[in-house]
This record gives C-alpha cells, sequence and structure tokens, in this order.
C-alpha cells in the first residue's frame, strides 16, 4: 500500500514556508506600509514578524511532535473532535481552493502589457485564449506535485531562491542608487500617524498578512525528515528571513524616495499607474533591473500557487480522515501523493475560476484562511494536558501565556481582515456545518457536540465585533481604534478559557490517536 514519503529536509521545508510567506505582496507592501506609519512602518513589519512567531511557535510544539499531513484541519480533531476540526479544516480547504485561481490571474496581469491577448480589452476579463493559458498554469501545479513531493520540493527550491534574490539585491540597489536619510523624519517626523498608524500597518497595511505563509509547513509535516528538528527550525528560520528581507526593502524604499514624492505626506504617496517599485526603480535610474521585477512579478505568484496546491491536497486528505470528505481521497499514488485530492481540488479551482468574480474569490480567499490559525494556541495547551508525558522536541516555556497571546493575534487577524470579509467567513462556515450533518446524518451521535459549543460565543461575538468595529466595508464603526483591539483581547482570553476546559475526555482523545500512527515520526503514515 502507497505510503506518503518523508522526502522534505529542513532547507526543503524552509523554502515552502519562504515561498509562502513572500509571493506577490512584497511588491506593494513597501507603499501600503508607509501610507499607514510613514517611516515608523519599519517597527510595523517588527511587529508583524514577532506577533506571527508567536503564532506559528504553537503549531512548532504540536506539529514537532504530531507530523501529520494537513495539521489545521487533523490536529483540532485531536483536542476537540470533527466538528472544531471540520471548522477549521473546512475554511482552510475553501481559502486553498481560491489560492490557485487568484495567483493564476495575479500572473496574467503582469504579463497583461506582453500579451494584451489575454485580456479583453474593454472589461479587464480573461478572454478564451487567457482561459486555456489560466488552466495550464493550474495544471502545472497539479503535474508538479503529482510528481512526488521530492520533485516539488526541488522544483520550489529554485522558485524560492528566485523570490529571495530579487527583492535583496533590489534593496542592496535602491541603497547604493539613493538613499536619503531626511526620509526618516520629514515630513511628520518618523511615526507622523502616532502608535495608531503604525498598528493600521499592520493590521490592514499588508504587514501581519504577509507572514500566513508559514502554514503550509504545518500541512506538509506528514513529509518532513527528522520532524522533531526540521518543523520548528523551518518555522522560526522562515519568519527571520521574511522580517529581514521585509524590512531591509522598506527600509531601502523609503530612503530611496524623492523628497518631492513626499510633499503632500505620506497618505498622499502614489506612482500613478506604476507599482511602486517601478516608480522607484524608475526614480533613481536603474531601468535595467525592470525586467528582473517582471520576472519576480510573476514567479511570486506561480511559486504561491505551487505551494498552496501542494498544501491544499494535504487539507483534503485529511479532512478525508476526519470523516468529512469521502475516503477515496486517502488514495496515494505511486509517488506517495494524493491524486485524488488534488484532482478535487483542481475542478474546484476551475470553477472559482470560470464563474466566481476575481473580488469575490480574493475576499473568500482571506476569509476562509484566517479563522484556521486559531485552532494551534488552543491545541497546544489541550494536548500538554491529554498528552502530558509524550517527549516534545520543542516545548514552550509559559504555554499558558504564549499561547492565549497567540489566540489573540489569530482574534486579531480575522477581525482585521474586516466585516466584508467575516461575514463571507459566516456563509462559508454555514455551507461547511450543513455539508458536516449531511455526512453525519445516519450517526448524529458520533458528532462531538460538547467541545465545540465554544464556538458558537466565539463566531457571534467577533462577527458582532467585527460588525461594530473600525475595519472593511459596511462596519459600522462604533467601537473606536484602540478599544476595539483591547476588546478582542479580553474577549478571545474568555473564549480560549472556555475552548481549553472543552476539550476531549481522555477516553475519547485515546480512541482518535489511535487511529493514525502518529506518535512515532520514524514510521511513515499509511493511506487508508
Amino acid at each position: 500500500m502507497a505510503k506518503l514519503k518523508r522526502d522534505i529536509g529542513l532547507v526543503g521545508l524552509t523554502f515552502i514556508s519562504v515561498g509562502g510567506i513572500i509571493g506577490s505582496g512584497w511588491l506593494f507592501g513597501p507603499l501600503l506600509a508607509v501610507q499607514h506609519a510613514g517611516p515608523a512602518a519599519v517597527l510595523s513589519w517588527i511587529i508583524g514578524a514577532v506577533a506571527m512567531f508567536f503564532l506559528a511557535i504553537t503549531f512548532a510544539e504540536i506539529s514537532a511532535m504530531l507530523p501529520i499531513p494537513g495539521g489545521i484541519a487533523r490536529v483540532p480533531h485531536f483536542s476537540h473532535g470533527n466538528i472544531v476540526s471540520m471548522a477549521m479544516g473546512w475554511t482552510a480547504w475553501i481559502g486553498y481552493n481560491t489560492t490557485a485561481p487568484i495567483e493564476v490571474e495575479a500572473m496574467l496581469k503582469y504579463l497583461a502589457p506582453y500579451a494584451p491577448w489575454l485580456h479583453a480589452a474593454d472589461t479587464g476579463d480573461l478572454t478564451g485564449a487567457g482561459i486555456t493559458v489560466a488552466l495550464f498554469f493550474m495544471l502545472l501545479f497539479v503535474a508538479v506535485n503529482a510528481l512526488g513531493v521530492k520533485f516539488f520540493t526541488q522544483v520550489n527550491a529554485a522558485l524560492t531562491w528566485a523570490k529571495i534574490a530579487i527583492p535583496i539585491v533590489l534593496s542592496g540597489l535602491l541603497i547604493a542608487s539613493r538613499f536619503d536619510t531626511t526620509n526618516f523624519t520629514q515630513p511628520g517626523g518618523f511615526a507622523p500617524y502616532g502608535l495608531q498608524g503604525i498598528m493600521a500597518a499592520v493590521s490592514t497595511g499588508g504587514v501581519i498578512f504577509s507572514f500566513i505563509g508559514f502554514r503550509h509547513v504545518v500541512d506538509m509535516a506528514g513529509e518532513v525528515r527528522n520532524p522533531k528538528i526540521a518543523i520548528p527550525a523551518a518555522l522560526v528560520l522562515s519568519i527571520i528571513l521574511c522580517a529581514a528581507i521585509y524590512t531591509g526593502l522598506q527600509i531601502a524604499f523609503i530612503g530611496a524616495l524623492d523628497p518631492e514624492m513626499l510633499k503632500n505626506g505620506w497618505a498622499s504617496l502614489n506612482f500613478g499607474g506604476q507599482g511602486p517599485l517601478d516608480g522607484v526603480i524608475l526614480s533613481v535610474g536603474i531601468v535595467w533591473f525592470l525586467s528582473f521585477l517582471n520576472v519576480g512579478s510573476v514567479i511570486g505568484p506561480f511559486g504561491n500557487g505551487l505551494v498552496s496546491t501542494g498544501s491544499n491536497a494535504r487539507i483534503a486528505l485529511a479532512l478525508s480522515q476526519n470523516g468529512f470528505l469521502p475516503k477515496c481521497l486517502q488514495i496515494l499514488s505511486s509517488f506517495g501523493v494524493p491524486l485524488w485530492a488534488l484532482a478535487l481540488n483542481f475542478l474546484i479551482g476551475i470553477l472559482f475560476l470560470l464563474t466566481v468574480p476575481f473580488t469575490t474569490v480574493i475576499a473568500l480567499n482571506g476569509a476562509a484562511i484566517v479563522l484556521s490559525f486559531a485552532v494551534g494556541p488552543i491545541a497546544v495547551v489541550c494536548l500538554r494536558q491529554l498528552m502530558p508525558d509524550h517527549p516534545r522536541s520543542i516545548r514552550i516555556p509559559a504555554v499558558k501565556l504564549v499561547a492565549v497571546s497567540a489566540f489573540a493575534i489569530a482574534t486579531l487577524i480575522v477581525y482585521w481582515s474586516g466585516w466584508d470579509t467575516v461575514w463571507r467567513l459566516g456563509v462559508a462556515l454555514a455551507v461547511g456545518m450543513l455539508l458536516l450533518l449531511v455526512r453525519f446524518w445516519n450517526r448524529l451521535d458520533e458528532m462531538d457536540v460538547t467541545e465545540a459549543l465554544w464556538l458558537v460565543p466565539y463566531f457571534t461575538g467577533i462577527g458582532l465585533i467585527s460588525f461594530l468595529g473600525q475595519f472593511g466595508e459596511g462596519a459600522q464603526k462604533q467601537i473606536p481604534f484602540g478599544w476595539d483591539i483591547v476588546l478582542c483581547v479580553l474577549f478571545s482570553a474568555v473564549i480560549f478559557g472556555l475552548a481549553v476546559r472543552s476539550a476531549l475526555p481522555a477516553k475519547k482523545f485515546q480512541t482518535y490517536i489511535s487511529e493514525e500512527e502518529v506518535l512515532d515520526p520514524k514510521k511513515p503514515i499509511i493511506g487508508f
């Protein structure tokens, strides 16, 4: 019987995480951040990295101990049962299924000046030829993943080297070409919009969302060699490396600006129809580098689509093991790949590409992914109680304090995504719950209802805070900025305590954990 192959080493796993973190966001992040915070955007990147480190370290302890595929969907099954694992896995799965169409369309938009036939001149929509090219790239994502995780990591590593090199080289060129230190104090000083501006850059300026690609390490954990070392090391190394790249690019961007561009203030900084990095490159006179920037503009989305396609197959596999999706998705090919899961996700991706407007797909992508982060901080504490004596290669000190902080960060990520995103998340969850009821219709007694009751006040509360808060179209802005963050943190602390108390009883946990060979990371996991 085919088995998942543990062919991913530390470097390959780190590059999977880096490839997920550094996408196309680096092309626009420096501008968005300074529009909110001015030069203090540098601090925003550091704050965002530290916040995401708290969240990632909870997954590091769990995944190093339980190196299983599709961990975001599978781990909550062991801590809280099938309903919670459905909620987290379903939202992640929906989000990942929208990623490939989004990244392909982003690639084609970057290619539009060189291939105008990809888009209709009047509407900007993909033409028939454009759709054909998009489907080709989506199929290419599947083909690379289908040839085995070893081949996938080799291709991704090559792409990631380019994704790392281009922003680093650009930062150096900008600093060497023009670095005006007065831009860090004028106009308005280093932090012209104060603490509120710094935090706004973290939240709506794209900083925090730039780091969420670390999740792919958790999804691919079932195919990692020496997971006790590789998983926590990859998570830490990737966040540190990407934080250095983003911060360095932000510093270079600020220093390279012509002071004339800032005469109306940071919030009014724009480059007309050009991308911000294109504008700065032309301004300092390194026009020859535009070709490399264009290559990076295509490699970034392609790499993200490739990694997300692989991760999503593991999410589908995990949902199948949870009993939510059909068992056939657990069948592995001779390359040790869940081929049926790749095929199903490909078909759903085509459906999104052909039937759902691009802006709606983007909103749904953000809505569906952000919630799944909440499971890590809760599960790490619950598994300390359920598996107190099991050896851990990484053991978080003051775990409850770290975990409740990380859960608050996860909640804030959901809140910062905006009301227009949160209500779509509610719709996606409602559809998932309906499908779960259909799946368990003849065996409702098998549903872990008691352990999932904390989800009701959590979803209701975050929806209400989002509706009355400051972020997103349709938000009522009744809760002042600052107080909304305090309210989210306090609310998170209450829900966190309730969720930890709702963990599976020991007997049920032993039943679930025995269903899969997860306790010895040297043993490959067998598809059913």
